[in-house]
């Protein structure tokens, strides 16, 4: 299959014209319905968002705060699948263009197999793949696919990483490197790590992709914050915490879209 017309690679070189930063938004898919997925991918999309991580829902999400555990719990309520979440990305297509990262653990994608996920991904309209918790030094299988289908596989690098897993992962990513803020697991936070600049700083001294910084961030103070120095900003906790609170209403989409319409107006 040969190469897409990378619309993540499109989306930086859009950005650096404009001389924008990108606000990419975290929704888990199927919370909590594809329907409800479908629809806030959208509204997202208008409100600004420059890309989509679209997470895989996972019985056993460790590096997930409860945030966003408890989103994992009612999209799987809904009996939510790699193979649903495909069909969804392909009906969204006809819509937007946005870039879409199929974010999720690796059992499920090792399960489905990774030649069958790199494929079927390409064709539904993913644009890269970012598994949580595949570590660089056994990515190669994922890898190999990835590169034949043209997804990019995106890499996590933490404030625990040395210069060595920083030059391994400058070496094997693609689209961007995700830099998460803070040790443990996800979930909205009140302060920042002072020192996530400086990581940022050194990540670049290995790569030159864009870096994104995600994990913690939850307010247009924060995110200004971050995109003084960052690429991107990767907003997941709070995001899904609007939609908790609104599960019920019928304002669902507009309260997400308007919570992602103000974090970006903070970053013009």
């Amino acid at each position: 299959m040969a190469n897409p017309a990378k619309r993540i690679t499109q989306t930086w070189k859009r950005l650096k014209r404009q001389g924008g930063k990108a606000l990419i938004p975290y929704i888990t898919a199927g919370d909590p319905s594809l329907e409800i997925t479908r629809q806030l991918i959208l509204a997202l999309t208008e409100a600004g968002a420059d890309m989509i991580e679209l997470g895989m829902p996972f019985s056993d999400p460790m590096a997930d705060g409860p945030t966003i555990q408890r989103a994992s719990e009612r999209a799987l309520a809904g009996d939510v699948s790699l193979k649903s979440i495909l069909k969804l990305v392909r009906e969204i297509r006809e819509k937007t263009e946005i870039p879409i990262i199929l974010f999720g653990y690796y059992n499920p994608f090792f399960i489905y197999g990774t030649k069958k996920l790199a494929f079927d991904a390409r064709k539904a309209g993913i644009d890269g793949i970012l598994a949580v918790d595949l570590p660089p030094e056994e990515a190669d299988e994922l890898k190999m696919f990835t590169d034949q289908a043209g997804l990019d596989l995106i890499f996590l690098l933490a404030p625990t990483s040395t210069e060595e897993r920083m030059k391994l992962i400058a070496s094997k990513a693609s689209g961007f490197i995700y830099y998460v803020s803070v040790t443990g697991v996800t979930g909205a936070r009140s302060t920042l790590d002072k020192n996530i600049e400086r990581y940022v700083k050194q990540i670049r001294r290995f790569s030159s992709l864009p870096v994104g910084v995600g994990f913690g961030i939850s307010t247009p103070h924060q995110v200004k914050k971050i995109i003084r120095f960052a690429d991107a900003v990767i907003i997941g906790s709070a995001l899904i915490k609007v939609i908790e609170a609104n599960l019920k209403s019928p304002y669902l989409i507009q309260k997400a879209k308007s919570f992602i319409q103000e974090l970006k107006e903070g970053m013009i």
